[in-house]
Order: structure tokens, then C-alpha cells, then sequence
């Protein structure tokens, strides 16, 4: 097969943007890292990628580094994974080039992105070509592209180039009037019906018609183009963890017609196509309006053998799918999101970045649909767990929050979603801030049973455990979640952190708790930091996360045992962590 390999002024220019773009701005560790293995590995000196060079010459380590005790390299390098795939999601989604730090090592990896115009709009002179085209693969290789939909008789180029655009700007229009619908709360556009009533939410009036499509969520297909054992069982996992997902309305058969860009706009499509060697998977997931690849993942015949698939497919379902995913971060950054898929996103953000703000407008977001009368568990699913966070971080929305509104919430869910994962889970939650750990535990189970392919699912149940006290129970499961995901929440690492603390694994704690990113407004996240440090003999970052936590949180300072205690944590725990935060000079910690 020939290797496609993009040519190095490609690589640098992308570099260039990349390093300027919004998504790595706040970071100049990533921003500093990511020169250096794209420089290094373009000068020829990609052996010399390894973990002590990398310390010394871009973190200033000298030659007394220790690897094993000071996880910096493999925490910032994860870190920069985690930027790179959020830019070549986002901002960066149509960039020709894509730069990745493949799981294992430093030595960045290229691939062209593969975005193309659907078959059908392909010129006929270029059908012929169009079969033995060649398309990359995550490994460098190419491989023949599979049509994905049967060719119409073709136009020429120039009419190709004008009905592309035509399309683009009919489907603009449309997304436009679909947020104006929204916004307006009004149906006299579609039917001339009636103008929506408002809701008042705390001074504020939000407005959000009850159509179907404010809580229409994205429609997913699959295609399964690859012959053989293997392409039929990677085919099943797929339509199994797919049909378990509440994010997305998964269609279970194959798309049919050619794809419209006015009613396919949140329409996408998994092709299961043959890999560049004997015996390989390639998954594409596409946008069925644009064409555009969004994710390409290739599974060796070891990947799709029957133990090691179904890791595998959650991996890139829970990279694609969730409202954290592939799916909705085009979405947004195609501006065509429903009342539903927008709250999901603004949920999203508040996991990301806890503070009152995001939490904020998650809240209201999700508490004008429920007050139209939404019928998606989502939305009170997340409204409940939500309303806990309100409770437990006090903040200012909603007003007087309470336990028993959370619990409210969260039943309705339930009720109306009975097989919905995110209702179990948020129930679970609810029952673990509450100290009811055995029906916390019950429903943290089935929310995992009921969507073993969500990696969030498996950590919340992780997390769940370690929170009981069943760290040995727990903390593989939540280990295996944070290992196969990509990318993930604050709080996975946190969990990750108290478990390992509770082993006695101290070099994996203290790694767990260098991987915390949010620590603006959790004391608990500050103090796992105080005591990885501590662990580390990092002497300087002891002495500045103490000052930290005393400026923040004189209260928690004061008494960390009561933050504990009032969240419920296991005595055990929160009798070490009172121990190593004292032993870490946090006063007199009691």
C-alpha cells in the first residue's frame, strides 16, 4: 500500500495555527510541549522523544529527574493529547492536516483529514477515479475509500462546486431559523400556531417553544461495507453500545436515499469499511449533510478479536457520542444545536470547568425545557445532578436549593426514562451525597448494566465504590475508564485519586492527582494536589498549593474533617487524608 505522509510544510503550518488558536491560549506548557515533539520529530530526532529528554529540555528537570516519582511529562503530555483532540474537534475540524501524540509515547503522528463531498455529488469524470481513490487511516496507510452512497448521474465540476454551496447555504438558512424558533419561542414560523408562553426563572425569562425539535436529538446510522467474521462482530458491538446511548436517536437499519443536507443536518453515519491490512476494521463516523469524516478509527484483527472489542468500540463511542464527544462538538461548532443538544453541551462545559457560571447556565438552560414540558429524561436527569451541585457547593442558582428537589428530580427521571443510564446514574449520585451508599451503589450499577460502552457510566460506578469504601472493588474499574477514554471529566481523576491513595499505590495517586485540572473552586481537588505534591517531595509546589488553599479556603483549612465529613466520605478516608494534609503542613488539619 502507499504511505501517505503529509509534507512537512503542511505539518508546520498547521502547527502554527494550532499553537495560535483559542483552544491552546491558556496553555503555554501544551503550547511549549507541542513545538518541541513536532520540531524534534521533524529535524529527524524522533529517538530522542523519551521521557527524561523531554523533561529536561522543556520542563527545566535536571539530571537528578526521576520518572517514576515526578509524573510531569505523562501528565502534560496527556493533557496535550486531551487539547489536540478538542481543536480537531472544534476549531480545528477542517484543518488538512491532523497532528496526534499517539497513547504509548511522544513521537507526534500525521494524518490527512479526510473530508470530502458525498459520492453522489461527485463529477462523472471523476467516477472512475472515485474506486481506486485512496483515503488515510490512523496508521499513515491508505486504503481503497469506500462510495458512501450509490453515484446519480453527475454534473460537472462547476456545477459540483455551486450546488455544494448552494446546499451549505440552505442548510445555514435552516439552522438559523431552527435558533430563531428557539429563541423566540414561537411556532407561528413552522404552522402559524400560537406564540409559546415564557417562563419566569428567577428574574430572568427564558423562552423555548415546546416543538419537537427543541428536544430532537442527533440521529445516527450505521453502514457496514466489510465482509467477514470480524467486520460482523465489530458491527454488532457497535449497534449494541449505540442503541444504549440516551445522547443520540440511533436508527437501526441502514440510511436510505441520498443524504439531504436541509433534513440531515444532525445526521450522521458509522461506515464499517475494510482496513489498509489483512484482517483490519476501519470505523469512519461522517456527517451525512457535509460528507465530512469526523473520526476515523482502524481495529487490527486483535482489536476486533471477540475479549478485546467491545473495549474498543466504547472507547471511540464514548469519544464520539456523549455531549463531550465528536457528534455534538460539530454540532456546536456547526451552530445547528437543538433547545436539547445545547443544554447537553452547556452541561458539559460545567463538568469541565466547575464554577458558578457554567453551572449557571447549564441550570437555566435545562429548567426552561423542563418548565415547557420536556419529555426527555435528560433533562431531569441532569437537572437533579445539577441541583445537588448547587446544594453542595452553594451556589447562587437556583435560589434555595435543596436535597429534596434534587431527589424530586431525579425520581422523575426515572419514571419517565426507566432504561435511561444517565437517570440511574443521577439517581445514584443523589443517594452517595446522601449517605445512602447501598442504593447509591444499586443504582450506579444499573446505570453501568445498562450501557456497559459509556466509559462514564463504568466511572461513575468506579467512583461509586471507592466512595463506599470498596476500593479494591472500585478503583480497576474507574483505572480502566480513565485508561480507555481520551478525554475526560475533573472528577474521574479525583475518584482515581482517593482510590489509589486508599491502596497504597502512592506513585499512581500522585499521578491521578497532578491529572486534576479544575481547582479554582474545589478545595478537595486543591488538597489532593497538596498531598501529591507531598508524596513527590515537591517541597516548592507544597509550599505554594498551601498557601493556595489557605487564601481560597480558609474554612476547609481550618477543618478539612468537616468538607469531608459533610460529603459523606468514608471514615477511613477521610482519617488518611487528614493525616497526609497535616503531615503536608496544612495546620493543624483535624
Amino acid at each position: 500500500m502507499q504511505h501517505a505522509t503529509p509534507a512537512a510544510p503542511a505539518v508546520r503550518e498547521t502547527l502554527e495555527r494550532l499553537l495560535a488558536s483559542e483552544t491552546f491560549g491558556r496553555s503555554e506548557r501544551a503550547r511549549k510541549l507541542l513545538r518541541y515533539l513536532v520540531e524534534r520529530e521533524q529535524a529527524g530526532e524522533a529517538d530522542r522523544l523519551k521521557g527524561f529528554s523531554i523533561a529536561m529540555d522543556v520542563f527545566g528537570k535536571d539530571g537528578d529527574f526521576d520518572p517514576s516519582t515526578d509524573a510531569v511529562v505523562r501528565v502534560q503530555a496527556g493533557r496535550l493529547r486531551d487539547l489536540l483532540q478538542h481543536y480537531f474537534a472544534n476549531e480545528g475540524v477542517a484543518e488538512p492536516v491532523r497532528i496526534a501524540i499517539p497513547r504509548g509515547g511522544y513521537v507526534p503522528a500525521y494524518e490527512l483529514n479526510a473530508i470530502r463531498l458525498p459520492e453522489t455529488l461527485q463529477p462523472a469524470g471523476q467516477a472512475e477515479a472515485a474506486a481506486p481513490a485512496e483515503r488515510p487511516t490512523d496508521t499513515g496507510d491508505t486504503v481503497p475509500a469506500a462510495p458512501l452512497l450509490a453515484a446519480v448521474p453527475s454534473p460537472t465540476p462547476s456545477v459540483v462546486r455551486h450546488l455544494r454551496f448552494f446546499w451549505m447555504a440552505i442548510a445555514l438558512v435552516i439552522a438559523m431559523l431552527g435558533v430563531l424558533i428557539l429563541r423566540q419561542g414561537s411556532t407561528a414560523l413552522l404552522a402559524g400556531g400560537d406564540v409559546s408562553a415564557t417562563i419566569e426563572t428567577a428574574g430572568a425569562t427564558s423562552s423555548i417553544a415546546p416543538l419537537p425539535m427543541a428536544e430532537a436529538l442527533p440521529l445516527v446510522y450505521i453502514a457496514v461495507k466489510a465482509d467477514g467474521a470480524d467486520a460482523s462482530r465489530v458491527a454488532a458491538s457497535l449497534r449494541a453500545g449505540l442503541s444504549s446511548f440516551d445522547t443520540i436517536d440511533f436508527i437501526g437499519r441502514d440510511a436510505a436515499n441520498g443524504p439531504d443536507p436541509a433534513n440531515d443536518a444532525t445526521s450522521f453515519i458509522f461506515d464499517i469499511l475494510p482496513g489498509p491490512n489483512a484482517g483490519d476494521i476501519t470505523i469512519e463516523l461522517q456527517s451525512m449533510a457535509t460528507g465530512r469524516v469526523l473520526l476515523s478509527r482502524n481495529l487490527t484483527a486483535a482489536d476486533s478479536a471477540p475479549a478485546a472489542v467491545e473495549d474498543h468500540i466504547a472507547g471511540i463511542l464514548t469519544s464520539a457520542v456523549p455531549a463531550s464527544g465528536t457528534i455534538y462538538s460539530y454540532i456546536e461548532q456547526s451552530g445547528i444545536q437543538t433547545g436539547l443538544t445545547q443544554c447537553l453541551l452547556l452541561n458539559d462545559k460545567y463538568y469541565l470547568d466547575q464554577n458558578g457560571k457554567t453551572h449557571e447556565a447549564a441550570y437555566r438552560c435545562l429548567e426552561a425545557l423542563a418548565g415547557n414540558g420536556a419529555k426527555s429524561s435528560l433533562v431531569y436527569s441532569e437537572l437533579a445532578s445539577l441541583h445537588l451541585e448547587a446544594v453542595n457547593d452553594h451556589y447562587a442558582y437556583p435560589p434555595d436549593a435543596t436535597v429534596e428537589k434534587a431527589v424530586e428530580l431525579a425520581h422523575r427521571a426515572v419514571q419517565m426514562g426507566p432504561t435511561s443510564p444517565y437517570a440511574h446514574r443521577s439517581y445514584g449520585y443523589i443517594n452517595s451525597r446522601i449517605g445512602n451508599a447501598d442504593e447509591a451503589l444499586r443504582w450506579m450499577r444499573k446505570a453501568y448494566d445498562l450501557n456497559p460502552y459509556d466509559l462514564a457510566m463504568a466511572a461513575a460506578y468506579g467512583y461509586g465504590l471507592i466512595f463506599a469504601g470498596r476500593y479494591a472493588e472500585g478503583t480497576p474499574i474507574l483505572a480502566h475508564a480513565v485508561d480507555t477514554s481520551s478525554g475526560h471529566p475533573t472528577w474521574w481523576d479525583f475518584g482515581l485519586f482517593a482510590g489509589e491513595f486508599m491502596l497504597g499505590d502512592m506513585s499512581k495517586a500522585t499521578i491521578a492527582s497532578n491529572a486534576l485540572r479544575t481547582t479554582a473552586t474545589k478545595s478537595h481537588y486543591l488538597a489532593a494536589r497538596l498531598i501529591g505534591a507531598k508524596i513527590a517531595g515537591q517541597d516548592a509546589q507544597v509550599r505554594k498549593l498551601l498557601d493556595e488553599l489557605t487564601a481560597k479556603f480558609p474554612k476547609f483549612a481550618a477543618n478539612p474533617r468537616s468538607t469531608f465529613v459533610d460529603r459523606k466520605y468514608p471514615a477511613d478516608l477521610t482519617d488518611r487524608l487528614v493525616d497526609a494534609l497535616r503531615a503536608a503542613g496544612l495546620g493543624n488539619a483535624s
